[in-house]
């Protein structure tokens, strides 16, 4: 077919004057028969390389996809191109039988162009017999990353289409992926037999997207607020649990958000409907979750939001892609916590280690993207293999529009070189970092590396301070990460020329997100640092130093810093609305609340303030269901664990709900729990801790024990505490 009957077919059928990018190029090898491998970013216009080239080509192109909503939505757009809906057909386990019985019909009389099927449909036998029988024009593989296991969405069954292509016909293949590392690309290409391929690789830099890590706390009350400053805008949320998105999707409800969830949990129909919904803008906010992903192709979505950090930067980069296709504003939020990699971590226990060692790796990666005070778009390019001047980034992620103070590192950065080279590149990140500091680690141990004489060279710096120099070593091409061994750090050619002739080397400072943050986010959604009223809290912090003394309690028994911060934006001036601030429930507003509602109400009047009382975030009702089950299975003193299993949660959550119980102002006795794991003597060292510290902070009731007690030690005792002394 000539060129320009391929636009004159473009404008048929789809109504566009031209092609975006390397369409044209990608279309016309398809048509003349040739293995293509597409890497596109979302939003680039991939699924037209293979709509065009199957609706005027002889027989039906086999698209596979992982995700039925995705099938049902392409279906339904295709249907808008043609007067019969038979051109495009979905075949998946959510048809019923004569349902698919009209789909290989309209097959068998040429009508349909495309079908769209599972991998798993596709591995059934007899549809392999009948995709045997019909005139296939090609096949494509749509998000083909699932293919790799590098990839951030494996699919052990995509690792067999090759064979069964090979089963059915031998026509072409155009493999397609919004997200690929050379490294995923390489396992794609000779999974497929297609290293012949030819390949089409567009830039993934999305110019319209704005990125930005916030630290993840009071993240409801946070994604609520950023919300209603987005004026009935399209928006998605990711959350890493389906409990979580009913959670949350209900909270947006209860707050005067349109907002709807969406998980594989739901039936088919739910589904769909939900997702029509979002589609004809029925709904502004569609809850999701990662796991499941979303197969909603919206133009005009307007921001995405992360409540979990995702798994890898593959998926947090196809995630925040669904933002702002249509070129216009996209705004993508994120909240990181560095626990939340942890409990990842924790999940991959019990896996194969190739796997559980890809699995961290990843992880890895997704903590240096969020800990980083580089050029976040700088990060995300340079992950997929490409490099780019971070000046051309023009404020489009907070790095940028907010960038850390920077210092001369040359010498951290000649020294870091040294190391990997004495270390012979036969290491990864972490024990760099603490050989570096001087931290005699298992490992470095069980390697004699502490004899080193460079052991220790940059113990003036902690693990976080080298973990920085590490980063942007990386991204600035001096050290690479060998996939193959999992992240081992190599030595570049750059690095050996800086090595030989070293230059000025700028280290920018990076966030810590294992530290307290007070950022939160603006209420105009731009992500400046909201504006804390500094007055007030002063006068907060100094009233409740008066009522510790009078009632000879610590002042963190009485309310918690982030309770009195909280009362400095939304100015409380009643027990009731007090209720609202985290941290502050029935029990302990009625003790204490008073006089902190009183200083606020007059304080609001003296300086005539106008109260953002639409701010206050509304709490779910049936939580507090779910609050009174675990009151009574602690009650009934049922281990901690039992009750964690019970409801599909670990030790360590049920110990957060606890946490948020005993807050509020409520008393739970668990001391049936600490006595099995605590003697009686070392419950009371730490209670006197707590009784006589200024603060209730962990990280410093571990130091002074000097590591003595665990993590969760500590919480359960001051949750013992809090519970006897505030509740």
């Amino acid at each position: 077919m000539a060129v320009m009957d391929l636009k004159d077919a473009l404008k048929t059928f789809f109504g566009f004057d031209s092609f975006k990018g390397s369409q044209e190029e990608i279309i016309q090898n398809v048509l003349d028969g040739n293995n293509t491998f597409v890497i596109m970013p979302t939003g680039g216009g991939k699924s037209m390389c293979y709509q065009l080239p199957a609706i005027i080509s002889e027989g039906t192109a086999v698209i596979v996809s992982p995700l039925i909503a995705l099938m049902k939505n392409q279906v339904d757009a295709m249907r808008h191109v043609s007067n019969d809906d038979s051109i495009a057909h979905f075949l998946n386990s959510s048809l019923t039988k004569s349902d698919a019985t009209r789909v290989r019909e309209d097959i068998v009389a040429g009508k349909t162009k495309l079908l769209y099927v599972a991998p798993e449909s596709l591995t059934k036998k007899e549809n392999i017999d009948f995709f045997t029988s019909v005139n296939i024009s090609f096949f494509a593989i749509d998000e083909a990353h699932c293919i790799s296991e590098w990839g951030h969405d494996f699919r052990p069954e995509y690792r067999r289409l090759r064979e069964i292509f090979e089963e059915i016909s031998d026509v072409p293949i155009i493999a397609l992926t919004a997200t690929a590392t050379p490294k995923v690309q390489t396992d794609i290409q000779k999974n497929l037999n297609m290293v012949d391929a030819k390949v089409f690789k567009s830039s993934f830099n999305r110019e319209n997207l704005y990125y930005e890590i916030f630290p993840k706390k009071d993240v409801e009350k946070q994604i609520i607020r950023y919300i209603r400053t987005q004026a009935s805008k399209s928006g998605i949320i990711y959350c890493l649990s389906r409990k979580k998105v009913e959670e949350l999707a209900e909270l947006l409800k209860v707050n005067g958000i349109n907002a709807l969830p969406y998980h594989a949990g739901l039936d088919a129909t739910t589904r769909a409907r939900h997702q029509d919904m979002f589609l004809m803008e029925d709904v502004d906010v569609i809850v999701a979750t990662i796991a499941f992903g979303m197969g909603i192709d919206k133009p005009d979505v307007r921001f995405v939001i992360h409540h979990d950090i995702p798994k890898s930067l593959e998926s947090y980069y196809q995630e925040t892609g669904r933002a702002g296709r249509d070129g216009g504003e996209g705004e993508c939020v994120a909240f990181y916590r560095y626990k939340d990699v942890e409990k990842l971590e924790k999940f991959l226990q019990g896996k194969p280690i190739a796997e559980q060692e890809i699995g961290r790796q990843l992880l890895n990666e997704i903590a240096s993207y969020a800990e980083t005070s580089v050029c976040r778009r700088k990060m995300i390019l340079h992950y997929f293999g490409e490099t780019y001047d971070a000046a051309r980034c023009n404020e489009m992620c907070d790095n940028c529009k907010h960038p850390k103070e920077k210092q001369e590192g040359k010498e951290y950065v000649l020294n870091l070189l040294k190391v990997v080279l004495e270390l012979k590149e036969t290491q990864r990140s972490k024990h760099y970092c603490s050989f570096m500091s001087g931290k005699v680690t298992a490992e470095i141990k069980a390697y004699k590396h502490d004899l080193s004489p460079f052991f220790g060279i940059g113990k003036e710096k902690d693990i976080h301070f080298w973990n920085a120099v590490v980063r942007q070593t990386v991204v600035s091409g001096l050290l690479s990460k060998d996939i193959e061994s999992y992240g081992t750090l190599k030595m570049t050619d750059e690095g050996r020329a800086f090595m030989a002739n070293p230059t000025s080397f700028e280290i920018s400072k990076e966030h810590d997100y294992l530290g307290d943050d007070d950022v939160e986010l603006s209420d105009n959604g731009g992500g400046r640092n909201a504006v804390l009223d500094q007055d007030l809290y002063d006068r907060l912090i100094d009233l409740r130093k008066r009522i510790s003394k009078d009632k000879g309690i610590p002042p963190f028994v009485i309310f918690q810093d982030p309770s009195l911060r909280d009362m400095c934006f939304t100015y409380p001036t009643s027990i009731e609305e007090l209720t609202n601030i985290q941290g502050v429930g029935t029990g302990k507003a009625t003790r204490y609340g008073a006089p902190f509602a009183k200083m606020i109400k007059d304080y609001v009047e003296e300086h005539d303030i106008e109260r953002l009382q639409d701010l206050v975030v509304k709490s779910v009702v049936n939580k507090s269901g779910m609050k009174v089950q675990l009151i009574q299975n602690i009650d009934r003193k049922l281990p901690l664990e039992d009750i964690g299993r019970a409801q599909g949660k670990s030790v360590d959550e049920v110990i957060d709900e606890i946490e948020s119980i005993v807050q509020s102002g409520t008393r739970v006795n668990i001391n049936y729990y600490i006595d099995d794991i605590l003697d009686e003597e070392v419950q009371e060292e730490i209670y006197e801790y707590f009784a006589e510290a200024e603060t209730d902070d962990l990280a410093a009731a571990y130091e002074e024990f000097d590591g003595d007690y665990s993590e969760e030690e500590l919480r359960l005792m001051r949750i013992k505490f809090m519970s006897e002394m505030a509740n």
